[in-house]
């Protein structure tokens, strides 16, 4: 009877382990600004590219983005805003070595000015 409760406590353990690490999810957030003659076109090649990575690569759990639209003009030229989640490091890794996030960005050359990237793990 008492090794019963010991597996029952240590298979319940484990499913409250693995829903926690579910639950975690690491945010990739990607930022740029254009060269001033970038147009409307060049843009929105960029950006269809980019929205149709989540359908090439597994590892990326959601995908968001959008313009800036902040009254406080504190986005240092930066204007498009791009949020990629992973669950994972390794999922994240995958992704940046990944053949069709590489042909992405051999489309950014002419066009983009600047780029930041930063990465977290999201907390509650």
């Amino acid at each position: 009877m008492r090794k019963i409760s010991i597996l029952s406590l240590a298979l319940l353990a484990s499913i409250f382990v693995r829903a926690q690490q579910e639950k975690k999810e690491l945010r990739h957030v990607v930022m740029f600004g254009w060269e001033s003659g970038a147009d409307s076109v060049a843009i929105n090649r960029i950006v269809t590219a980019f929205r149709a990575l989540p359908g090439k690569i597994k590892t990326i759990k959601r995908f968001e983005w959008g313009v800036n639209n902040s009254p406080e003009k504190l986005n240092q030229d930066l204007t498009y805003c791009f949020l990629v989640t992973f669950t994972s490091e390794k999922d994240r890794n995958d992704y940046l070595v990944n053949p069709d996030h590489k042909a992405f960005t051999q489309l950014l050359p002419g066009i983009m000015k600047k780029v930041t990237v930063f990465d977290y793990w999201a907390q509650p």
